[in-house]
C-alpha cells in the first residue's frame, strides 16, 4: 500500500506541560486506532524516562509509540533529525492502515513536522569550538550585544544559545500547514496546571527520580544534553550538598512552570489550533475531521 505523506491524515495534540496531552493522545489513539508519536526533545533519550515523564511501559504496550528513545546522551539530538524521523513514522503508520497522532509540548519539533522546515546549514566548527567554551551568562550577553532575540529558545541551554549566535538568529524556512493536519491545544489554567505539576513532581521522586539522576550524572556527567534538562539540572546542587531534597523539588517545579510558560507563547501564535479546556470536546473535533 502505497501512501503519499503529504495527504496522510494526522491529529497533532499541543499544549503545557503536565496538561494531559499524553493522557488526551492515549485516548484518540484507543478511539480511532492510532500510533502516537512523541514530539518531546528529551523523551528521545535513552535511560531519561522518570524525569522527562516518559510514556509508561503499560501505555507503550497498549498503543505503539514512536520517537521515544533513538538518540543516545552522549551525541545529542536535534529538530531536523526529529523532522525526518517523525515523517518516517508518519508515513509507516499511515501505512498500517492506521492513524497517526503527534503529540508534545516541544513546538520546534511539532511545527518542523507541521510546516516541512528546511533547516539551517551546521554550524562552523572553528566558531563552534570557541563559543562552547564561553559561559551561558557569556553566551547571553554576546547574543544581546549582536541584537539577537532569545525569546523563542530556552535561554537555560547553552547548545541552544550557541546555536542562535551561529545562526545569526536566522530561523529555519517554513512551508504552509501540512494538508490533512487537525491540530488540537489543550488549555488549562494556571493555578490547575501549578497544581498538576506538582504533583507530577512528586510522582517522580516517589517513582525513584533521584536514583535515576544519581546513576544518569554518574554514567554521563552533569555537561550531557539531557543533564542540563529540566528535572535533572536542578539536582546538580543537590549532589554537591548545597541544596536539600524539598529546594531541590521546589526548583523543579519553578523551573517547570517556566517551561510552561514558554510553551504557552510558542502555540498561542498559532491560529490552525482548535483550542479545548475539556478533553472529551477533542473527539467530536477528531471525529469530524476524519469523516471530511
Amino acid at each position: 500500500m502505497n501512501v503519499n505523506l503529504t495527504h496522510c491524515k494526522l491529529v497533532v495534540i499541543v499544549g503545557e506541560t503536565a496538561s494531559g496531552k499524553s493522557a488526551l493522545a492515549m485516548d484518540i489513539a484507543r478511539q480511532f486506532n492510532g500510533e502516537i508519536i512523541c514530539a518531546d526533545a528529551m523523551t528521545v533519550y535513552q535511560g531519561f524516562d522518570i524525569g522527562t515523564a516518559k510514556p509508561s511501559e503499560n501505555d507503550q504496550a497498549e498503543v505503539p509509540h514512536h520517537m521515544l528513545d533513538v538518540a543516545s546522551p552522549t551525541t545529542g539530538f536535534n529538530a531536523a533529525q526529529f523532522k525526518t524521523l517523525a515523517e518516517q513514522a508518519i508515513h509507516a503508520i499511515s501505512a498500517r492502515g492506521k492513524l497517526p497522532v503527534l503529540v508534545g509540548g516541544s513546538g520546534l519539533y511539532v511545527d518542523s513536522v507541521l510546516y516541512d522546515y528546511a533547516f539551517l546549514p551546521s554550524p562552523n566548527i572553528g566558531e563552534r569550538d570557541v563559543l562552547n567554551t564561553m559561559e551561558l551568562a557569556d553566551l547571553l550577553t554576546l547574543a544581546h550585544y549582536r541584537g539577537l532575540d532569545t525569546s523563542g529558545i530556552d535561554t537555560a541551554n547553552k547548545r541552544r544559545v550557541i546555536r542562535l549566535i551561529e545562526n545569526g538568529g536566522a530561523v529555519a524556512q517554513r512551508a504552509p500547514l501540512r494538508a490533512e493536519t487537525c491540530i488540537i491545544g489543550l488549555r488549562i489554567e494556571r493555578d490547575s496546571l501549578e497544581s498538576q505539576v506538582k504533583k507530577r513532581v512528586t510522582a517522580m521522586l516517589e517513582a525513584g527520580l533521584e536514583d535515576e539522576v544519581r546513576g544518569l550524572a554518574g554514567r554521563y556527567g552533569w555537561d550531557a544534553e539531557p543533564m542540563r534538562s529540566i528535572g535533572y539540572r536542578e539536582w546538580r546542587e543537590y549532589f554537591a550538598g548545597q541544596a536539600d531534597l524539598h529546594e531541590t523539588q521546589e526548583r523543579i517545579v519553578r523551573s517547570t512552570m517556566q517551561l510552561a510558560k514558554k510553551q504557552r507563547t510558542w502555540f498561542k501564535r498559532n491560529i490552525s489550533i482548535q483550542w479545548v479546556d475539556d478533553p472529551s470536546n477533542a473527539v467530536d473535533i477528531v471525529t469530524t475531521f476524519l469523516n471530511n
